[in-house]
């Protein structure tokens, strides 16, 4: 591991593929943020050593007609007004999976069919103006899986699915194209990543996987479970998302009235499905986690989110944090994290909760 130039480390994901362990992401950029906002907060990480940035053509949520790709667009205009060598980013981004509501995305898309993932490859270079994209992602699969809070799996929700050799060929060709340099996978099962690495290995000309972009909080570790274990055994890295828990675990919504007016879960309420179902206020357990997780900073004098984003950090196979922010003053707080290292006692009273109230958001 190595420092970045702004004081945030530096993971190896890949050869010649080195991330800052923080990565913004910019699901925000075209809904919370304006174009000017979204430069600031891009200026921001940047200049603290952030060279790791992710995005999909879904983005901002919530996801409208009206302002799809608009996230990877403001991005791409970032990039070309700054000037910025390209060589100095590592861009992430991700292909939408079977969605029967997008239908402004290819008609739902329907599949993640050779032709639907070139499709979207092209269109995003074009909206982010770039001749690369250095880690393309399948944000969720094209099988059911239960996701976004749920946790059973039922066998009757089945459905007929496109072969992981036509979705690793399609990406191959792009591979070889120039368009992307790695590949990696989003919300993804232990039962996919190694389906995945089984087809993969098949033939030579297929990529590898070499991350995973699943989510990981004090409320949500149920990646410590079978995932864990294939990713170390595989040597893929996780790129963790929503450390926060949607900004449950910074404390803003236990505040007076429950939190401001345009926190994400108080802005789009009733709007935004997969992030109310994992991200329910009205749970008990999420409630009383939170509140104990909360506890435990104030206790050992740490900021709620310095001990959040700190303890995924310290997980063994955690690349980087992938987190959002609307406002400069939560991309400092974010970025202060990084110099915190957990005791143990703080990790034993954590555990201590865990143990109560496991992965509440799943």
């Amino acid at each position: 591991m190595m420092s970045g130039g702004g004081g945030v480390p530096v993971f190896n994901l890949a050869p010649n593929l080195n991330v800052s362990r923080l990565c913004l992401g910019t699901m925000t950029f075209g809904e919370q943020n304006t174009l000017s906002q979204s430069f600031q907060l891009l200026d921001e990480a940047y200049h603290a050593g952030i060279n790791f940035f992710d995005s999909a053509e879904m983005y901002p949520v919530p996801q409208r007609a009206q302002t799809w790709g608009m996230s990877e667009e403001y991005f791409g205009h970032w990039i070309k007004h700054r000037n910025i060598p390209r060589d100095r980013l590592v861009i992430a981004t991700k292909v939408a999976g079977p969605s029967g509501q997008m239908t402004w995305i290819r008609g739902g898309p329907k599949s993640l069919d050779a032709t639907n993932i070139s499709q979207a490859i092209d269109n995003s270079l074009l909206r982010m103006q770039l001749d690369y994209i250095d880690l393309y992602q399948i944000h969720w699969p094209d099988r059911y899986v239960p996701m976004f809070g749920e946790t059973e799996y039922d066998p009757v929700q089945q459905y007929s699915s496109i072969s992981i050799d036509e979705q690793l060929d399609a990406l191959s060709r792009a591979v070889n194209d120039g368009k992307i340099r790695y590949i990696g996978l989003s919300n993804e099962t232990p039962y996919g990543l190694m389906k995945f690495i089984q087809v993969a290995e098949k033939s030579s000309s297929y990529p590898k996987i070499v991350s995973l972009q699943n989510s990981y909080s004090l409320l949500c570790r149920t990646f410590d479970s079978a995932m864990a274990e294939c990713c170390h055994q595989e040597s893929i890295s996780l790129l963790a998302y929503s450390p926060l828990a949607m900004g449950i675990l910074s404390g803003k919504y236990f505040s007076h009235g429950n939190g401001p007016a345009d926190a994400r879960l108080n802005l789009f309420k009733g709007k935004y499905s997969e992030g109310e179902s994992r991200y329910n206020l009205s749970n008990k357990a999420i409630q009383a986690a939170a509140r104990e997780y909360l506890d435990i900073a104030k206790t050992y004098g740490l900021h709620p989110v310095s001990l959040a984003i700190a303890f995924v950090l310290q997980h063994p196979l955690v690349a980087s944090v992938v987190f959002g922010a609307t406002k400069s003053w939560q991309l400092r707080e974010v970025i202060n994290a990084c110099k915190i290292k957990l005791t143990s006692e703080v990790i034993e009273e954590i555990n201590k909760v865990h143990s109560r109230f496991p992965n509440p958001c799943p």
